[in-house]
């Protein structure tokens, strides 16, 4: 495959794997709230796919997910511990 070619190839292997691991990370959130921050990791490599591959808003959503997501760990992780 020519070289320039490779760019868009690597970058749609990319999304394929950023949205394979925030989707899984999703459906495992219930187990542990470190499924929750792996979430929020999923959704900021899912935003930064979409800046990259020019869908911006696609990557403005997924960068409100990953707020809402590091919010409901930090949520989780005070009442897992016990503090207010």
């Amino acid at each position: 495959m020519p070289r320039r070619t490779m760019g868009p190839v690597l970058l749609t292997i990319y999304g394929v794997c950023a949205l394979t691991f925030m989707m899984m990370m999703y459906a495992l959130e219930r187990r542990d709230a470190r499924f929750v921050a792996a979430f929020a990791l999923g959704c900021l490599l899912a935003s930064s796919y979409g800046f990259l591959s020019g869908a911006w808003p696609f990557g403005v959503v997924e960068m409100i997910w990953t707020a809402v997501a590091v919010r409901r760990f930090a949520a989780d992780r005070r009442a897992y511990s016990g503090r207010p």
